[in-house]
């Protein structure tokens, strides 16, 4: 079995009791999801993790049983079987198990419950601006009715207070000039490109920070499109080189034998928001180190893992600088707490007036939530 170091205690909770209102299939699904995040997609291996944890707290029972699991799962549509072309069958005997499209969107949605909690759809995306006027947002403020205004923001009850005041409660008659209206803010759409770097350090010194890494880039598409659908979302990724991904293949991101090529990454999600039309833009940047590698003018690579290559840094700190006469900011997600990193991060940070968190894992996709909250302010 694949990824033997995976550490169950701090994974799961398991109890041998089953409440009466979850279904049995509810009830081992949300644990499937978990694992499938962890196996980037791998629904084989997922099921091997399941036999285990079962020997172990009892998942299954004569009632219903993995095979069952199983059959549930092609039934409701969120697993099929996909012929192997090395066999050169065609529907004969059984082939692999695959995702389907609708269990990439249950990840996804499994993830922001996760991490963000439950939350509503939104019809319109609401940053907020600093522009008043008529806007789509209530602000708290009254103004005289104005020609133009659109009659929805007419307060009715200072209105009416103004009437009563000015015609008396006797002869109490609503006229252009008692209209009282609120004032709206625009609300904003926001581009955000989505760094995670898939060096090999993500998964080194016994702690898995890919998985956690994947839940947050899930569950903040999902919150996107739930509560912002008029936002943008672009995924990239980072080692030697980057390059984009597509929301559906989060799942099975895994990590490579790859160094940290920052560089490669800000450029590439510098040219993805250039073309972006809307003003508000933004860099979100996941990563557990320093910056470790550089494409050379000639095509080759240049590498140094020993401490904090000068060549490396200067370059990063020029896309910083870049980024910012872009007015584009970047917010870095450190999720390691070495000492010696955070000079890099300061200087970086600096060079672009962003902002950085220098963090564990726990409470990650938090913060991230709380960033994207507060960097929806227009500038104008």
């Amino acid at each position: 079995m694949k990824n033997k170091d995976f550490n169950i205690q701090k994974g799961f909770t398991f109890s041998k009791h089953i409440p009466e209102d979850i279904s049995h299939f509810d009830r081992v699904f949300d644990v499937f999801k978990d694992l499938l995040t962890h196996t980037s997609g791998d629904i084989e291996e997922a099921f091997e993790w399941l036999d285990m944890l079962d020997k172990e707290y009892d998942i299954f029972s004569d009632e219903y049983s993995l095979q069952d699991f199983e059959e549930d799962l092609k039934k409701r549509g969120y697993i099929k079987e996909e012929d192997d072309p090395k066999e050169g069958n065609s529907g004969a005997g059984k082939g692999k198990n695959v995702l389907t499209a609708k269990l990439e969107a249950a990840l996804r949605e499994y993830a922001l419950d996760q991490i963000f909690g439950k939350l509503k759809k939104s019809g319109m995306g609401n940053h907020r601006t600093t522009k008043t006027g008529v806007g789509d947002e209530r602000d708290g403020e009254n103004r005289s009715f104005q020609y133009g205004d659109d009659l929805s923001t007419v307060n009715m009850t200072e209105s009416l207070k103004n009437a009563q005041i000015n015609n008396g409660i006797s002869d109490l008659r609503l006229t252009e000039d008692d209209l009282i209206v609120e004032e709206t803010k625009h609300k904003a759409q926001m581009s955000t490109v989505l760094m995670i770097d898939i060096s090999h350090s993500m998964v080194l010194y016994g702690e898995d920070r890919i998985t956690p890494a994947k839940k947050v880039a899930m569950a903040l598409v999902e919150l996107i499109n739930r509560k912002y659908p008029k936002d943008s979302i672009d995924i990239i990724v980072f080692g030697n080189e980057a390059w984009p991904i597509k929301i559906k293949d989060l799942p099975y991101l895994k990590v490579g034998p790859y160094h940290t090529n920052t560089v490669a990454g800000l450029e590439l999600a510098m040219d993805i928001l250039r073309r972006k039309r809307n003003t508000n833009k933004q860099i979100f940047m996941i990563t557990d180190g320093k910056p470790s590698c550089i494409q050379l003018p000639t095509g080759e690579f240049y590498m140094n893992s020993n401490g904090l290559d000068e060549m490396i840094v200067s370059q990063c700190l020029n896309r910083a600088a870049q980024a910012r006469k872009l007015k584009i900011p970047i917010t870095t997600f450190m999720i390691a707490q070495d000492p010696y990193l955070r000079k890099f991060v300061e200087a970086f940070t600096a060079q672009n007036k962003g902002k950085a968190f220098l963090t564990g894992l726990s409470g990650l996709g938090q913060m991230i939530f709380e960033d994207y909250e507060k960097n929806r302010i227009k500038r104008i």
